[in-house]
This record gives structure tokens, sequence and C-alpha cells, in this order.
């Protein structure tokens, strides 16, 4: 069975072929990150974890907190619709291209994490770690329509993330 001209080669290859808006691709891949391989949810959560470095050693303690809640809200709030265009414009259910919602749940995982690279490292590795296996209930956010399933089950893990990493932070097992 041979493919047409027009026909992708891959579900992977869709992304250029997507029905949707420009603003929705760049918001649900994360400016592009989605497009690498391998594992395009793994470099969202890298870029993720790399940019918020950036920016948080460069402000005051005390404005990490209210930064890191405001771009979760951001992301959640502009990556629910640009998950939801995009997972449509594609055909796709949760398309891995898609990797807003690792960003969400990266930064849950990184709220008061101490701006050092075996924290953040730490971080980012449990934040993946749920985000892959996904135990109970996590799986189950997956049912909810279109991109909010997409983003709230990563919510999830980045909220296992959190917690774990505030107990290794607290009983110094990571500084």
């Amino acid at each position: 069975m041979s493919r047409s001209p027009t026909e992708p080669a891959s579900p992977e290859r869709a992304l250029s072929t997507t029905s949707a808006p420009r603003w929705a691709r760049l918001v649900a891949t994360f400016f592009g990150a989605g497009r690498l391989r391998p594992g395009p949810g793994t470099w969202g959560s890298l870029g993720t974890a790399l940019l918020w470095w950036l920016i948080a050693s460069h402000i005051a303690p005390a404005a990490r907190l209210p930064l890191i809640l405001v771009l979760i809200v951001l992301a959640v709030a502009i990556g629910i619709p640009a998950a939801t265009l995009e997972a449509r414009g594609c055909g796709r259910k949760d398309p891995s291209h898609v990797v807003i919602d690792e960003v969400a749940g990266q930064l849950v995982t990184l709220i008061a994490c101490p701006i050092v690279w075996r924290a953040l490292v730490a971080g980012f590795i449990l934040f993946r770690g749920f985000d892959i296996l996904k135990p109970p209930p996590i799986r189950s956010l997956e049912k909810l329509p279109e991109g909010t399933g997409i983003v709230v089950d990563d919510l999830g893990a980045g909220v296992y993330g959190l917690i774990v990493l505030q107990l290794l932070l607290h009983f110094g097992i990571v500084r």
C-alpha cells in the first residue's frame, strides 16, 4: 500500500500539514521544542527548566514564587486552547509534538525550588518520571476533553514532582 504524494510519511510529519492557527502551533509546541526528536516531551521539559533557571537567577528570590505562579497560569490558560486547536488540526487526540503541557507541569514541580543545579535536575527528573509513569489518578485525567486532558494530566505529574522534590529538599537528600 503506497501513500499519495500529498500524504505525510508519518503522523509526526503531519506537523506541517496541521490546520491549527500559527499562534496555536507555536504555543502548543513551545516555540518548536515539540518538534525535536527523540522525546519531544523531554525537550519541552528541559527547555522549561533551563528557561526558568535563566529567568529566576536574574530576579530577586521574593519575586520568584509570584512569577512562577503567573507563568503556570499563563501556560494553562493559553496552553489548553492551543493544545485543543493543534490536536484538532492534526487529527490526533494527544499529539506528541504538543509540549505546552510539559511546560506547565515542569513549572509546577519547580515551585519553591532553589535555583541550584542539583535541585533543578532533580525536579526535571521527577517531573519526567511522573509524566511518563502517570501514577493514579493522573492517568484518568487524560480522559478529560481535548486540550484540558492534554494539559491537566501533566499538572498532576507536576504536583507529584513538587511534593517529592520538596521532601527531598526538606530532608537534605537534594541540596
